[in-house]
């Protein structure tokens, strides 16, 4: 199996999105204990919608390019709609299945993502 898919190493190269929000109405960080990757997750929330974000982090290629392609899919899409991604979701945006080392870092950004909607942060601003 090629984990290294050309999706995967073109958003790893020059991910979406990249960048500390200055002006973020919330901040999710998340780590993977087994390997170390972290993403930080910025978003600015406008009537229950995404309507900017942005992640910063380091890892490998799956867990960059995953915070990169999740990113892009869910700006301006509402909070509500987070919960609903499941991991097929995310392994189909990176352009397949990965091996079962793997799973973890191409799951790395949905677990932060998800975060938000149990956080008690006011989502209608």
């Amino acid at each position: 199996m090629d984990i290294y898919r050309e999706e995967i190493l073109e958003h790893w190269r020059s991910p979406q999105n990249f960048g500390k929000l200055e002006d973020a109405d919330f901040v999710i960080d998340q780590i993977n204990p087994l390997c170390g990757d972290q993403v930080t997750f910025y978003f600015k929330i406008k009537k229950g919608k995404i309507s900017k974000i942005s992640f910063t982090g380091k890892g490998c290629a799956i867990s960059i390019a995953s915070a990169s392609i999740l990113s892009e899919a869910i700006l301006n899409k509402p909070v509500s709609a987070l919960a609903k991604i499941a991991g097929r979701d995310v392994l189909k945006m990176i352009g397949g299945p990965v091996g079962p080392a793997r799973l973890k870092c191409a799951f790395l950004s949905l677990e932060a993502i998800r975060k938000i909607g149990s956080s008690r942060l006011k989502l209608e601003q």
